[in-house]
């Protein structure tokens, strides 16, 4: 499977990009979904005071990065997705390199860099201009549903 190839499923990135930052945490946080390329996603949150773990630097709080690494990883996986399923997170690790700068937006892309019958395997990287210099890096697993889905506004039987 190639990293640089279009997504799987064009209709399925999109449905499941626009569904996932349009989760009630993801809104909360002004999560938003700025692109593709390949198969490699990129999503971004801006800074915002009610978002700040600690008042005196002003550093986003560690949980906001947790979110976006989780969600953009996500976000990965259907890009490997050749039809609509569920997934779940299984877990998730992130080594936080460094302090984000207050004031300006975090970055994340992520990847599937295996996709097995029932576990897709990602990592992601969080980051102000370049992933070059990253603020955190993550890995993730997530559980793949394996019976089939309706495609989206299909009614359910």
């Amino acid at each position: 499977m190639s990293l640089t190839a279009a997504p799987a499923n064009p209709q399925v990135l999109d449905v499941l990009s626009r569904l996932f930052v349009s989760l009630p945490h993801a809104t909360t946080l002004g999560m938003r979904y700025v692109g593709t390329v390949g198969r490699k996603p990129t999503l971004a949150i801006d800074w915002h005071d009610d978002l700040v773990g600690n008042p005196a630097s002003g550093v986003l709080h560690g949980g906001v990065i947790t979110s976006l690494v989780d969600t953009t990883s996500a976000v990965s996986v259907a890009a490997q997705l050749p039809d609509f399923e569920t997934i779940a997170t299984l877990d998730l690790r992130i080594d936080y390199l460094k302090a984000a700068t207050p004031g300006r937006a975090i970055y994340c892309t992520a990847e599937c860099y295996r996709l097995a019958s029932q576990v897709a395997f990602t990592r992601a990287v969080c980051f102000h201009d370049s992933a070059d210099e990253p603020i955190a890096h993550g890995i993730a697993t997530f559980m793949r549903e394996s019976s089939p889905v309706p495609m989206v506004g299909e009614a359910v039987k």
